[in-house]
Formats: structure tokens, C-alpha cells, sequence
């Protein structure tokens, strides 16, 4: 006798009730780009339906996402002016600041993230201080912890460090919780390559580097057990969720360190990852929607409990679409 597994697949109630990966509004994060001016809103060729924003404009955003059922958003800010600190982003009255403030102004009820990093605010586009043509680690550590107090006190729901930088979970910890933010929470992008993903996304935060690359503190992606020992490091360092980014090149990552972790793991669906979907669809070579669908899956399945995507309106419309339709 053998086990007949096309008896349950053969009614779609029946399908539909022993699935084991479900996709909620609530497993999303949206990423938002906000540029200095005002009543800016710029779409970035790279990423059809991905725009540069200003704040006025991330503020109708916000109610676009709000009657889609999105209400945890990431946000990178791009200032007017980039020096060699990132100036703007440690000072109260930077983009970033203003930014958090305004949105949790009128949306209260949004669970906003910020990005911590000093890509998109040094003119050199690395991610922290020089020391000649290498990011000096301890040294940007300091103005990382500055940063995220500005964060804090604006009202941010939770801060994201992407810069790669060891021991940036321990001494963040030790920072917000020294000024009483013991109850703020930190999503570590603990485990993320020197990925080729990221291309897209460097034009719509302008955050290019502007000599070399950034080998030197983020992952090669040939490694593994270095990779899942970089999320094990931050668990133990106090980091509350950890992240795999990229997420679709990294899905046996992701399932390695879920396995290995006892934290939420984050995936972030880069901007290069988008980018391919997109100009699939546009070349009418793929089934845009069922292949969207797929792909939020194949993350879940893998072990991810929270997905960033710049498809999550797209996913939120779908979900609504099939909601109505039964």
C-alpha cells in the first residue's frame, strides 16, 4: 500500500486547511526613503513603485499603508547635506528625527523602525569613520550609540543597526538602557552579506560608496558557519530579533539560523530582489502575482517570522483581493 497524498490536495477547502504557511499584513515591514525638501516625490527607475520621499509626502504615504492594514514601517532618511561623520544623522534636528516625530505625530499607532547606519550620511558613503580607506569599528561605534539616543528620544519603536559593526548590539544595549530605554527593542541585521543584491537600493538612498566596497565588515557569501555564528554573537550580545540579508540567495541561512537561535528571525527581500521581479513581469515572462506569492512563502517556509519587502503593499492588496473573493 502506498500513501495517496492527492486525496487532500484534490478540493481547494481541503488545500486551503492543512496548509502549513499562512501570510498575514502582520508578518510585514514597509522600508519609506525620506529625502530633505518638501513636497518632494521622487519613483527611482531601478524600482518601479519605490520613491524617494518627502516627509509631507511619507505622511499620505503612511495613509495609504494604514488602509492596507501596513502599520510597521523602516525608515532611511537622505539628508541635504553629507559630510564626513554624518553630521545630520547626530543631531535632534536631522532628517531622521524630524522624520520619527512627524510620523508618530499623526500616526500613533504605527510601529516605526529606523535604520542606523551612516551610509546615507557620509559623503563617502561608508558606513561609519574613516581610518584611511577602512570604516574604524570602535570609532563608529561611539556616534552609532549618539545616534540611536536621537532615535530614542524622537519616539522610535525600534532600531535596526545595519552597519556591520562588531559589538554594535552590546554597546547600543548599553547606551538606551543608561538613559532609561530599557524597554526599546533592537532588530539586529546580524547576519548580512557584501551582497551584489543591494544595487537598486544604493540609488534610492544614495548611499554608494564612493571609492571600494564594503567587504571588510559585511559577509562574504560563500560562509556559512561564519554567518551563523554572526546572529548566535548578537542573540548573546542582547539583540531582540535577528535578520538574513539578503533573504532569496540565503534561504538555507535563514533556516540555519532559525534553527540554531531562539530569537524572531527578520528577512530582508533586497531591493536587487525586487528589481528582478519587477523587470520579469515587465518582459512577460512570469506569472507576476502567483511568482510575488511564492516568494513571501518560500521565506516563511524557510523561517522567517517578519519580512521587510518593498512588495508589501502589493502582498497587502493581494491578501485583501483573496479575503474578498471567499
Amino acid at each position: 500500500m502506498f500513501k495517496r497524498f492527492r486525496r487532500i490536495r484534490m478540493h481547494p477547502k481541503s488545500r486551503a486547511m492543512v496548509r502549513e504557511t499562512h501570510l498575514s499584513m502582520d508578518d510585514f515591514i514597509y522600508p519609506l526613503f525620506i529625502k530633505s525638501g518638501e513636497g518632494f516625490k521622487k519613483e527611482i527607475s531601478s524600482m518601479p513603485g519605490v520613491f524617494q520621499m518627502s516627509i509631507d509626502e511619507v505622511l499620505k504615504e503612511c495613509e495609504e499603508l494604514d488602509g492596507l492594514g501596513i502599520q510597521a514601517i523602516i525608515l532611511f532618511g537622505i539628508p541635504e547635506t553629507k559630510d564626513s561623520i554624518g553630521s545630520d544623522a547626530l543631531c535632534e534636528h536631522g532628517i531622521m528625527a524630524k522624520s520619527v516625530r512627524a510620523i508618530k505625530e499623526k500616526f500613533p499607532h504605527f510601529f516605526v523602525i529606523t535604520d542606523l547606519c551612516f551610509c546615507e550620511y557620509t559623503d563617502h558613503g561608508h558606513c561609519g569613520i574613516l581610518n584611511k580607506d577602512s570604516v574604524d569599528n570602535d570609532a563608529t561605534l561611539e556616534i552609532l550609540a549618539k545616534q540611536a539616543l536621537i532615535h530614542a528620544k524622537s519616539g522610535v519603536d525600534m532600531i535596526a543597526p545595519s552597519g556591520m559593526m562588531d559589538g554594535v548590539i552590546t554597546v547600543l544595549r548599553d547606551a538606551l538602557d543608561s538613559e532609561g530605554f530599557v524597554n526599546l527593542p533592537i532588530m539586529s541585521y546580524s547576519t548580512k552579506f557584501a551582497s551584489s543584491y543591494y544595487g537598486p537600493f544604493r540609488d534610492v538612498a544614495e548611499s554608494a560608496p564612493s571609492f571600494g566596497d564594503r567587504r571588510s565588515y559585511q559577509m562574504d557569501p560563500a560562509n556559512r558557519q561564519e554567518a551563523i555564528a554572526e546572529s548566535i554573537e548578537d542573540e548573546l550580545e542582547g539583540a531582540d530579533i535577528l535578520m538574513v540579508k539578503p533573504a532569496l540567495a540565503y534561504l538555507d541561512i535563514v533556516r540555519e539560523v532559525k534553527d540554531k537561535t531562539s530569537l524572531p528571525l527578520c528577512v530582508y527581500n533586497v531591493s536587487g530582489e525586487y528589481a528582478m521581479l519587477k523587470a520579469a513581469a515587465k518582459a512577460g515572462v512570469i506569472d507576476y502575482e502567483r511568482v510575488l506569492l511564492e516568494t513571501m512563502i518560500s521565506f516563511k517556509r524557510a523561517g522567517a517570522d517578519i519580512i521587510i519587502s518593498y512588495h508589501a503593499k502589493e502582498v497587502a492588496k493581494l491578501l485583501q483581493n483573496d479575503k474578498g473573493s471567499k
